[in-house]
């Protein structure tokens, strides 16, 4: 992916990881478009940031077809889309009522992803120089006892963007996954306060770097997630398990 000189679509990009990257992108000399549910954040982005916005609901494809349809009509030149919007919940599986928040997070995580890419993909295929980002987790590779439908809806993603970048090997259009490790924001209440957890800018920082000494990079990762990724490969996953949900 180039990191300059593209129009960009970054629906979730109102706060965290997709806020950060959308500046240093802007920075770099994009035009960004962010979309999300809440009118009044949307206007203050724009008004601090100069953003364009676009209100959308990942969960409904009526509005992500809504959100698709204003985008290209105001940027045709549309040529990367960055599945940003997630969440992420706890659950105790011990007890039927647990299934409520799985649904949230696989309607989210999975069937929001899923409705961009299929709103987006032929659009991008006329572009000359086109990428789709999604949006995985370390947690895909090595689970967290007390969030396991987001570590599923991870894994889901990172095979399901394997197998889209096979499909569109043909194409104009880079398939990248986005792989970050556990970070200071508030995607969990008091996430940010995680000593452990990587500063945002320090990540945004690592991914600029990547992204731009690495064009042809298809897995964007940075060395605090290494561990996690290749966990199974290096031989010490059920260690690193046990290690990380000690307590």
């Amino acid at each position: 992916m180039n990191i300059t000189g593209n129009t960009i679509f970054i629906p979730g990009g109102a706060s965290g990881i997709g806020l950060a990257l959308a500046k240093r992108l802007q920075a770099a000399g994009n035009t960004l478009i962010i979309g999300g549910r809440r009118t009044a954040v949307l206007e203050k982005l724009k008004a601090d940031h100069g953003f364009d916005t676009v209100i959308i609901d990942t969960t409904d494809n009526t509005s992500v077809l809504a959100a698709r349809d204003a985008v290209l009509a105001a940027h045709p030149e549309l040529n990367v889309v960055i599945t940003m919007a997630g969440i992420m919940v706890t659950e105790d599986t011990h007890v039927a009522g647990f299934l409520e928040a799985a649904e949230r997070t696989v309607e989210t995580n999975v069937l929001g992803p899923l409705r961009l890419i299929s709103a987006f993909v032929e659009h991008l295929q006329t572009r000359s120089d086109a990428t789709i980002m999604t949006v995985s987790s370390g947690l895909a590779h090595l689970p967290l006892t007390i969030t396991p439908s987001y570590n599923g809806s991870k894994a889901f993603i990172h095979r399901f963007t394997e197998t889209l970048r096979l499909q569109l090997a043909g194409s104009t259009v880079k398939v990248v996954e986005l792989t970050p490790p556990g970070l200071r924001t508030e995607l969990m209440p008091g996430q940010s306060q995680v000593e452990i957890f990587l500063p945002l800018d320090d990540y945004i920082d690592e991914v600029m770097t990547i992204l731009e000494t690495q064009p042809d990079v298809t897995e964007v990762l940075v060395e605090g997630v290494k561990w996690m990724r290749y966990a199974e490969v290096n031989g010490n996953y059920d260690e690193l398990v046990t290690t990380m949900n000690a307590g």
